[in-house]
């Protein structure tokens, strides 16, 4: 049965990538683990493809696959960059996508055994990061020479939070470990990691039972006074890049983020309105093979944006919007839109509020995250997104199952 293949298959990857594309992906320092994770998954999503009589890709799929594949061709016409640099940054920006979309079609189920694992691994592994963390207090070195960098490890944290609460019931005691989980991020010292930690916290305390889940005055004033809170969290970076602006008194790694967030507006104007193309800013590949928007805009004199140290180029994520334009701006937040409609459409049906709760949860986190670092891109990203895949795809199996016994229950009377 092709479903007991992919419900197998998938559980192993999942364990693969959290523990060798997350946990431990700094520490051995082999960069292509998130490209072997990913191809595993294509080959499981193949399998199961050849297997199955329906049509497996929904309309927003090949949307999705054609948006990139025009852009891609014109990134070809408009010569962005070289066709080497052109396909590679391809392949990472449609990575995500891709990863979301194959597990919401194969709809893979984890059973009550590996449900247990992964509650066990997750919390064996936060508690590892706790020990990391704690001695890093001491040393100063520990943590980056585990896992990288502070962010990395934030991230590490939240996706073994998340895995947590997907496993898990959604009763009290669970929702106390996820906090828990989450507390650990608290030692990455990420002023982003501190609003998402905020947002959890309210969440967990309020928004976790379907009655208090509407719009309503109460539930709009505890949303703004959130929104406040994280804005109290993240106001040094937020008074950087939007306020204040770049002084010499700014460390450098900021110089790069402030001057890709100013070109980006200047991008936009000037490529109306497809954008600069795939490889041609702000992006892994547009500093690996070297684009010429850097020398067209004058900024390729800027300390990590230069042809000779380009590491701070794709050290954020919504600079390289730039590069699909206005319509590959308002075409990213049709898909955060499709997500969260179709997600409220399954809850309405279900009333399942922990995967409701999750699938706004990482919708949020993707948005906070954005604004300083290029996780959506990344490795981090790519699990995450498999994550939200999973959620979304167990929603849609609660909810057909939901209408099929309305409809024989109905059909009996």
């Amino acid at each position: 049965m092709i479903q007991a293949f992919v419900n197998k298959h998938f559980f192993n990857l999942f364990i693969f990538t959290i523990t060798l594309g997350i946990l431990l992906y700094d520490f051995i320092g082999f960069d292509y683990t998130d490209e072997i994770c990913a191809l595993f998954l294509f080959v499981i999503f193949g399998i199961y493809v050849s297997k199955i009589p329906e049509w497996p890709f929904n309309k927003a799929f090949c949307i999705t696959i054609g948006v990139f594949l025009f852009y891609l061709l014109y990134s070809f016409l408009i010569n962005s960059n070289s066709k080497g640099a052109i396909i590679s940054d391809f392949l990472i920006q449609i990575k995500p996508y891709l990863a979301f979309f194959c597990v919401y079609s194969m709809m893979p189920i984890f059973s009550i055994r590996q449900n247990s694992i992964l509650r066990y691994l997750t919390s064996f592994f936060a508690i590892f990061l706790l020990i990391v963390g704690s001695i890093n207090i001491i040393t100063g070195t520990t943590l980056r020479a585990v896992m990288g960098h502070e962010a990395y490890f934030a991230a590490a944290i939240v996706s073994f939070a998340l895995t947590y609460l997907l496993s898990a019931d959604f009763n009290n005691k669970n929702k106390f470990i996820y906090i828990l989980i989450l507390s650990v991020g608290l030692l990455s010292t990420r002023s982003k990691f501190y609003g998402f930690y905020i947002l959890s916290i309210v969440g967990i305390l309020y928004f976790t039972k379907a009655d208090r889940f509407r719009l309503n005055a109460k539930s709009i004033t505890l949303l703004c006074f959130v929104i406040a809170l994280i804005g109290i969290a993240t106001w040094n970076k937020i008074n950087l890049y939007f306020v204040q602006g770049f002084n010499i008194d700014n460390e450098k790694d900021f110089i790069a983020r402030f001057v890709l967030y100013a070109t980006s507006i200047q991008i936009f104007q000037d490529y109306f309105p497809f954008g600069s193309g795939f490889a041609s800013f702000a992006t892994f590949s547009s500093g690996q093979y070297y684009s010429h928007i850097y020398e067209e805009y004058d900024i390729d004199s800027v300390w990590g944006l230069s042809k000779q140290f380009h590491s701070y180029v794709a050290d954020t994520y919504y600079p390289s919007l730039a590069q699909f334009g206005i319509i590959g701006v308002l075409l990213y937040c049709c898909f955060w839109l499709y997500i969260v409609l179709n997600a409220y459409k399954y809850f309405k049906i279900t009333n399942n509020i922990k995967l409701m709760f999750m699938t706004l949860l990482i919708t949020c986190y993707f948005a906070i995250e954005s604004t300083t670092d290029s996780t959506y891109t990344t490795h981090r990203g790519f699990f995450i997104m498999m994550i939200l895949g999973y959620v979304l795809s167990s929603m849609k199996h609660e909810a057909l199952q939901t209408i099929k016994k309305s409809d024989y229950e109905h059909s009996s009377n």
